[in-house]
Parts: C-alpha cells; structure tokens; sequence
C-alpha cells in the first residue's frame, strides 16, 4: 500500500513538473557568441587576377586595415589592421621577386611583430617617417608582392632584377632598391619650400618630374634622372591669377590647374624643361556655368573633370593642350582611374545616379563615343552616393573584353557589379561605430490555434527524438542533417520579438558615415539599416558629422501601442558653432520619423528623468553660448519642465582651457534668441586648474540608469556601512602639462597624476589623491561609489589600476546590524546635495600588466550581485576581472570574518587568468568601446564590443542557478524519467504478487 501511495504520489508530481520544465525550456532563451569582421570605407582597391588561382581584390581602408577579399562572394581571405600611426597612404602589386627574407631581417621593426602572420613584414628603408610594408604572398599572389607606403607618393612598382622603386615622402624623393631596400639615392625639397603635387614618371623613361607650388603663384618643375638622383633641371613660372586647389596629370610632361577664382583652366606644360600656361576660361567651355570648379582626381590620359554645383563635366585635351567638352550631366558622376586593357590602350569607368538605378560606362580614353560597356544597376537609395569606382578587365569566352567594377558608396559599403547585378555587397560602415543603444522587440502577441500547437507538439517530439537517436549515436546522415535543420528552423535567437529574460534585443548603433543599424543580439543579423538624411551631405550642410544618439521614446503601459524611437544628434561642420541637426528614427521599422535643422549649435546633450504623456523623453541641448534649448517643443513638455525648473542642474568641461563650470537655469531666453523652449543659464560655480601644472584628460561620470540594489554594506565585524551613492559625482583625471605627451616622454620627477572626485551640483571636491611619477592616457570606469582608472607609473615603468570608494559617514548612528534587519535605523534625515557631506575614501593601487583600451562594468537589473570590469586590452580582446580583486580593503593577511566575507588576500599586481577572457581566442581587431546592457534575468549582462569588428557575448558574474542551457537533452531526461515509472510499476507489480502469495501460504 505504501508502494501504491508513493506511485501515485511520484506520477502527480511528475506531471504537474512536466509543465513547468517545458516552459523553462520556451523561456531561457541563451545567446552564443558571435563575431563579426570589417575592414571601414576602402579607400584604394588593386585587383589580382592572376589566370591560376582564385581572383582577389586587395584594399586599404580609413580604418588602417589591409585586406584581401574574394571576387565571389566578398569573404576575407586574409586581413591585417596596422596602428594608429601607421596610415596607409597607398599600396600597389609589385609583379617580379623581391629578395624579401634579406629586407625582412635587415630592416624589420619591432612593432607587435607577433600580431603579424608568416610573411608580413614592415622595414623602413632608411630614411624617417616613411614605412613600406611588404607582404610575401607567393602562395596567395603566385610570386607578385604587395607593397603599402605611407606618408609618401609611389611612382614605379613595375620590380624587376635591378628596378627601383621611387618614393616621395616628407619633403623627400627616394629611390629604393629592390633587392636589398637600400637607399639608392635622395633628393630633400624640404629646403625649397615646395609644395609637390605629383611626382610623374614617363613609361618607359628614365626622367622623373616632380612638380608644384612654391607659393599661391609660382609654379615649379624639377626634372630628376632616376638612376643616379642628378638633378638635370629645375624651372619655375609665376602665374599673376594664382592657383586653386590641385593639379591633375593628363600628359607625362602636362597636368592642369585651377586659378585662384576657380573659373579659369590651366593647361600646364614643361616639356622639353621649359614650362608654358595657357588659359581657357570654363565659360567659354560651358556657357551656363556659375561657381567656382573644382577638379576631380584622376589619372586618365588626356582626360580631365570638373565639378562645379552639381554639373560635372569632363574634358579632353589634345596633344596641342587644347580643350574640349565631352561630357556634361548634372546627375552626381563618379570617375575611376585608368586601366591599362592592352598595349597602349587605356579604360576607364563612369558612374552616374539616376534615381533608384546607377548607369555605368567603361571607355576607351582616346574614343569617348565608343562604350566597351553600358549597364543600368538598381541600387538601393539607403546606400547614398557613389563614392569611389575601381575596374578590373577580364577575357570572357568570345575572347572580348568584360569588366567588373568595385564600387565604395556613401554609407561606407562596399559592392561588386559584375553583368548587370550585385554580386556581392558588404556593410563596412560597422567598422566605424561612434555610438550604441539599445531597444526592446515588440511582445510577442497571444492567440494561437490549436492546430498550431499541436503540430509544435510533434515537432518537439520528433525533434527531441532525433536528438536522443543523435546522442544514442544511433543516427543515421539523414538523421544528422535533419537535426541540424530542425536547429535553425526552429531556433528562437533571431525572433522577432521579445523573450522572457531579456536576451534578445535591438543594438541601435550610429556609423561615421551617417548610417543608422539595428542589429539583433541573437545572431548580429542586420534587422534594418537607414542612411539618415540630416547626416548626409547637401548643398546646405557640406560637413556633416553625427554625433550621439539618445532613446527617444521607450513606451510603457499606456503607450505600448507607440513604436520605440532613438534621437540622433549631429552636427554641420567640426567648428563647435555649427548648426546642430536632429533626427528621430523608429526603431522596429528603421523608418525616419522626422528631421529638423536647428539653427544653434550643440555642444551638450543632457536626457531629463522625465516623461510626456506618450513617455517621450526631454532632452535639453546647450549651445555654444551657453542657452538651452528643450525638445519635445510641445506644451505639455514645457509645462513639465516649468515644474522641474528650480532642481535642474549639470556641469560643462573646458579641456584646453583646464576649467570645470557648474551650471543651473535662470530664465526664458530674451533678444534675438527669445524662444517658448529657450532658456538662459547660470554659472554656480568654477574650477580652475592652473594651467602651468595640470591639464584634464579624463572625465567620467555614473551611468544614469544603473540601479543600485542596495546602499547598506555589511563588513567582516557586522558593522553596516554605507555607500555613499549619488548621480552628480564627477571623476576628474588631470597631469602635468609635461607629462600629457606619449608615454616615456618625461622623467618620473617632472609628471604626476592626480585624481579629483567633485560634486557638480555644488562644485566641492569631496575627495583628490596624487600620484607621483605617474603619466596618461587615463581610462577610467565609474558605479555605484567606487571608480577604477587605469594609468602608467613611470618610476616602476609598468601600468597601474587604482580603485576610490567613497561612503558615507553621516550615518554612523544605523551600523548595527540588527537595526538594519529589524528595520530600527533612522531614515528621517534630510539628505540635501547643499549640506556639506560627512564621507570618507578607502583606495588601493595594483599593477596591471596590460595596456588599456577601454574599461566596462557590468550591469543588472535585480538582484544582489558581484560586479565585474570588462577590460579592453591593447590586444584587442576583452578580461573580465572580478572586482573583489579592486577592494580597497584587501590586506596582505585577512582575518577569518574578512575571507568569510570574500577579501581576497592583497597583492601587488592584479592576476591575467587566460579562462577570464571573454572574447575567448578571438580578436575585436581596433577595439574602441565596450557597452553592457542588464538582462531581465538576475546577474545576467550583455557585452557589445566594438571596433574594427565586432562582438557580443552574454556574461553571468555571479554564475547562473536557475536556467538551462540550449542544448540539455528533454528527451533524455523524459525517457528516463518514464523509464524510472516503468520499474516502479513493474516493482510494484513483483511486490503485489510476491504478498499475494505470502498471504495464501
């Protein structure tokens, strides 16, 4: 009987369990990592199409990156982000055989050379500032080399046994061996105040000309032999009308120029050593012209253009320097260089916009009536403009010429156009994030029909059946595959909509190049991308620069009707007095709700804690002269602000001039500014660092929505303290003006560091710590009531990470606590930002022995969890280190109650633990910033890195207990579960039988 009981008790349970452990598997949706690469805006592109091996595209980028990508489908084939300082002006394959194992040792600098793969090089040929990266590709170029310069013009890379390349650099003509990357031989312009413009080389000839201005009206000429660097002949001719702009090569021995008005053309020549203008005024050229020109680069033979407003027009000029109009259009003209097709025979690429559709043409350069190739392309409109078009020629079976062109659009991507399609296209803007949010998916709505669950039901089952076959090892190639469809089929990370613990989400990021994305954190899939109008530029905003971007509007109850919308802010011009330019974007649909051109600059950005009534939020902008402007300019907004007015305060940085100011609102503007949402300012107060001693190189404040769980602290000696939390503390990071240049520029006597914790409400320094022979960059984090920076120490030679906290001491009566348990502390104290602050600091400095690129911490919505800081390394990965390793009460010999508590005995240095790493063994190559964002499940944060590419992860600092990962097996634990039942009902069954028996004996 008490078998039977116990049966019928375990088969209730299990089935009333069943439920709820179906529904945890609907609800604890995971993330896998996932990771992506880009290389930012090309700026030149070099085709490889050796007739053996597969076809590749060679880039550089604004990025400093240096690629190679597959002419199929755009993939990487391989990929190498050079430093800072290491722009790369150009690169150029070199076809011939270097004797590069001989440069590499001779020559190679120490620059991270473990980053670099087997056959990278970078050697510097002997004269300053100049680098040449040679890249040994034999298996990939099929015995060609790429070469990169930067800093420098490149003239010849045609390399044979004895050939030379020639290199201008710095003021400097160089002539570099092949063999070897001796200097041959060098020629200085640096003492001739000469301003090159081009350095031309003549095929097939041993003269080099290198040609440009000694002053806003002399031209000059230097004709150079290129074996021996003898100077044969330098002449100058002085124009009376001045000179605009650029010259641009059309002969070996002619190039033309702009006067100083820009409405007269130059044709320049200095053949035979003797130079001669003649002038052609562009109204002669083209009777309805107005404006100044402006010409086009390029490196067509006897062609030039001209842009003058929005009509382009090209120009032939003749072996007698004459001029003639080929072309006019006022659609936007986009010209690529010349292409070398066969002997003496040069092609070259136009694009023009139409509409929703780009024209392309590939002419010959000496027979413009002629088109090798006519295309029309549709092209979508979010792209903006084309930038820049690069050509490469290929035999197509017929044995004619067909050309494929690489197109770099406004919006920073990067198509191919082969026959009339898009072959492939990618999104490089991405590599040049300047911002981050975030914004929750739609909920997901009820009512589903039964059909619908049923055949989820079998789906389930079959799947999970498969799974069992899969781990049983009984599945057959069939089976495998079908598991593995099933997977992406019914994967949840990419829905569309929004889950129980707050893992998937919309990553709203803003690109240099204006371009808006919403990216899903389930996969890194683009929902949706918008180049915004307000950032793209136009005839009245030439410059246009974004700037920040804000939420907008996050509904709640009452407004969950309403889409979200994120604020983008930017800028027309780099001036700080440039107009400002709003746009407000929705962030399920990608669709620009509105844009305004504001006429006051923008310098300060500050989101209000407060709402409308369709939970819009306030946004007050401070110009450059200090007014503030409000946005949403709808009553009910003002009439909220109006309310508020008096408890509005905010602070304004001056880095250059080494001043803090601390401001409130005094009024509604008056004058010509007078407006319904302008407002006057105040100064509070001011901090003046002495600009002979300390210069400001980091501030760093709270976030403004980072909850704080608890303000008690209970020690090892069951003492409360608290933490001393409040949203206007300020952490200000400043140097000696000696010490603010690179790292090792100065003796450890002449810098110091000092930090600053300041009240920007009142303008009080609560707290300042000096340390000597210490020296930037400072990158620092601050929450709750502590902040972690991280610096260099110049006496120990090694980086250093010094940890504040700062609590409060004005509470000294509430530390028992039983008081806090029992609820007997005294919470009847005013608590005002005016009455002077009873706090004290505990800090801690430990060696770090990693450079820094950005420091993160994260984030949780509930619960009592431990904190971790997410450090961007000069490696480009991402440590999580546990900030117990930053307690500022750590000692050498904890007692008993402190390890109790979790101190972790002091040391010197903070510990690299290689499992710590985030990023595990990937790379988040140029990375800038790291964004953490709390999920709805306890101490789960979601980590957005970015840079050059990008990653994301989900990280759980205090481990995860309640949930299960994606791939537990249902199925297993149902069969064994029913197995279990099984036996018991057989048990049960032996035990009845065998007491029936009993009983009748």
């Amino acid at each position: 009987m008490a078998i039977r009981s116990f049966l019928i008790f375990f088969i209730f349970f299990f089935f009333s369990s069943l439920n709820p452990i179906l529904s945890l598997y609907e609800d604890q949706v995971g993330l896998v990592d996932w990771h992506q690469q880009y290389l930012g805006k090309v700026k030149q592109a070099v085709f490889h199409t050796h007739k053996t091996g597969r076809k590749r595209v060679v880039v550089s980028t604004e990025e400093n990156v240096v690629a190679s990508l597959d002419l199929r489908q755009g993939e990487i084939f391989w990929r190498h982000v050079l430093g800072s300082n290491d722009v790369i002006d150009g690169i150029d394959i070199a076809l011939g055989k270097c004797h590069y194992p001989f440069i590499r040792r001779k020559y190679f600098e120490s620059m991270e050379s473990s980053r670099w793969a087997d056959g990278v090089g970078i050697f510097s040929s002997g004269f300053k500032a100049l680098k040449i990266i040679v890249i040994s590709a034999e298996s990939v170029f099929n015995g060609s080399w790429l070469l990169m310069f930067s800093d420098g013009l490149i003239t010849n890379l045609k390399i044979e046994k004895d050939n030379i390349v020639i290199i201008f650099s710095n003021g400097r003509l160089n002539a570099v061996s092949c063999i070897d990357g001796e200097v041959l031989w060098e020629k200085d312009f640096e003492g001739e105040s000469l301003e090159v413009q081009h350095v031309i080389q003549p095929t097939g000839s041993n003269l080099i000309y290198v040609v440009g201005f000694a002053s806003s009206s002399l031209f000059e000429m230097y004709q150079i032999n290129a074996l021996n660097g003898e100077l044969l002949k330098h002449e100058s001719a002085a124009f009376s009308g001045g000179f605009l702009g650029e010259v641009s090569p059309v002969f070996s021995e002619t190039v033309v120029a702009l006067d100083s008005t820009g409405l007269i053309l130059l044709t320049i020549s200095f053949q035979n050593g003797k130079i001669s203008f003649q002038q052609m005024p562009i109204s002669n050229l083209v009777k309805d012209s107005f404006g100044p020109a402006k010409i086009i680069p390029s490196s067509i033979t006897g062609i030039f253009a001209i842009k003058m407003n929005a009509v382009t027009i090209v120009i032939r000029v003749t072996n007698e320097n004459k001029l003639e109009v080929v072309e006019k259009t006022n659609h936007e003209t986009s010209i690529s260089d010349a292409l070398s097709i066969s002997e003496g025979q040069q092609a070259f690429a136009l694009v023009q916009h139409a509409g929703h559709e780009i024209h392309l043409r590939v002419k010959l350069a000496h027979n413009w009536d002629d088109n090798l190739l006519k295309e029309s392309v549709k092209m979508d409109q979010h792209r903006g403009l084309v930038h820049k078009i690069y050509i490469n020629n290929y035999i197509r079976t017929d044995k004619s010429y067909g050309f494929r062109a690489l197109i770099v659009m406004e919006d920073h991507s990067l198509l191919l156009l082969q026959q009339g399609e898009i072959v492939w296209s990618r999104e490089d803007s991405l590599a040049s994030i300047i911002d981050v949010t975030t914004s929750e998916l739609p909920v997901e709505r009820d009512g589903v029909s039964v059909a619908k669950v049923e055949h989820n039901l079998f789906e389930w089952l079959k799947g999970h059946m498969l799974k069992l076959k899969g781990t049983l090892m009984l599945a057959s190639p069939q089976d495998i595959a079908a598991i593995q469809s099933m997977r992406l089929k019914n994967s949840e990370k990419s829905k569309m909509t929004r889950d129980h613990n707050g893992f998937r989400k919309l990553l709203i990021v803003l690109t240099r190049a204006g371009k808006l994305f919403a990216l899903h954190t389930g996969d890194g899939h683009i929902v949706w991308s918008h180049l915004l109008q307000s950032l793209q530029k136009s005839k009245v905003c030439q410059h246009p620069i974004g700037l920040n971007l804000y939420k907008w509007q996050v509904p709640h109850h009452h407004a969950m009707d309403e889409n979200p919308s994120v604020l983008v802010i930017g800028k027309c011009g780099p001036s700080s007095g440039a107009p400002g330019a709003l746009s407000f974007v929705d962030t399920y649909t990608g669709k620009e709700l509105s844009s305004l051109s504001l006429v006051h600059s923008v310098a300060q950005v500050i989101p209000l804690p407060y709402t409308d009534s369709t939970e819009q939020r306030l946004h007050l902008l401070i110009d450059a002269d200090k007014y503030a402007h409000l946005y949403p300019k709808t009553p009910e907004a003002i009439s909220i602000f109006e309310r508020e007015f008096s408890n509005i305060y905010w602070y304004s940085v001056e880095d250059d001039s080494g001043i803090i100011k601390g401001h409130a609102l005094r009024g509604k503007c008056t004058g010509e500014v007078a407006d319904e949402v302008c407002f006057d300012t105040r100064e509070l107060w001011s901090i003046v660092f002495p600009s002979e001693s300390e210069k400001i190189i980091a501030t760093v404040i709270r976030k403004q929505n980072e909850v704080v769980h608890t303000q008690a602290k209970v020690i090892a000696d069951q003492e409360v303290i608290y933490k001393y939390i409040s949203r206007n503390l300020l952490f200000v990071a400043t140097v000696a003006l000696k010490g603010s240049g690179e790292i090792g520029s100065v003796t450890p006597e002449e810098s110091w560091l000092v930090a600053y914790l300041i009240d920007t409400v009142t303008g009080r320094i609560l707290h300042r710590v000096t340390h000597h022979g210490s020296q930037g960059p400072v990158h620092a984090v601050f929450s709750e009531n502590w902040v972690v920076y991280h610096y260099f120490n110049l006496k120990a030679h090694r980086y250093e990470m010094s940890v504040i906290e700062i609590y409060d001491q004005s509470r000294a009566d509430n530390k028992d606590v039983w008081k806090l348990v029992l609820g007997k502390h005294n919470l009847t104290s005013p608590i005002s930002l005016y009455s002077r602050p009873d706090v004290i600091t505990k800090s801690q400095s430990y060696f770090f022995t990693h450079s820094v690129k950005a420091i993160a911490v994260t984030s949780t919505t509930k619960g009592i969890t431990s904190k971790q800081l997410l450090i961007g390394t000069i490696g480009d990965q991402v440590l999580a280190l546990d900030k117990r390793f930053l307690d500022p009460r750590r000692t050498v010999n904890p007692t008993q109650a402190e390890k109790e508590e979790g101190i972790i005995p002091l040391t010197d240095s903070l510990p690299i633990i290689p499992q710590s790493y985030v990023t595990h063994a990937l790379r988040v190559e140029g990375l800038r910033g790291i964004i953490t964002v709390p999920a709805k499940l306890e101490s789960t944060t979601l980590v957005f890195a970015h840079g050059v590419d990008l990653f994301f992860t989900q990280l759980a600092p205090s481990r995860t207990y309640d949930s299960l990962t994606d791939d537990f097996n249902y199925a297993l634990l149902l069969i064994t579960i029913v197995a279990l039942v099984a036996a018991i009902f057989v048990t049960w069954t032996l035990s009845e039988r065998k007491e029936l028996q009993e009983n009748w004996r």
